[in-house]
């Protein structure tokens, strides 16, 4: 199994969560250094608690299950970069 088909295998133990809230993650870039660049997507891009998300869940099953990983980064996304990107309701 490769090391992207691992990563994959360990966020779909928890991508069951993120759906729930109507977000998702998908896998970017591994670098050669064991960094997984992961975009958030839908709910989870403009959820104020993602990173906490990122670090606390995401980032912990990775690593659990995939040794070889040395951390997890989001790759954040502007209305610019994705037309398809969710932005935050602004405050009231």
């Amino acid at each position: 199994m490769s090391l992207i088909d691992e990563v994959e295998a360990a966020l779909d133990t928890i991508r069951p969560y993120l759906e729930t809230d109507g977000g998702n993650v998908s896998v970017e870039e591994i670098t050669p250094e064991g960094v997984v660049k992961l975009k958030l997507l839908g709910a989870c891009g403009s959820c104020p608690m993602s990173i906490m998300t990122l670090k606390a869940g995401i980032e912990e099953a990775i690593k659990k299950a995939v040794p070889e990983v040395t951390g997890v980064e989001a790759v954040n996304l502007t209305s610019m970069d994705d037309p398809n990107a969710v932005l935050p309701e602004p405050m009231r």
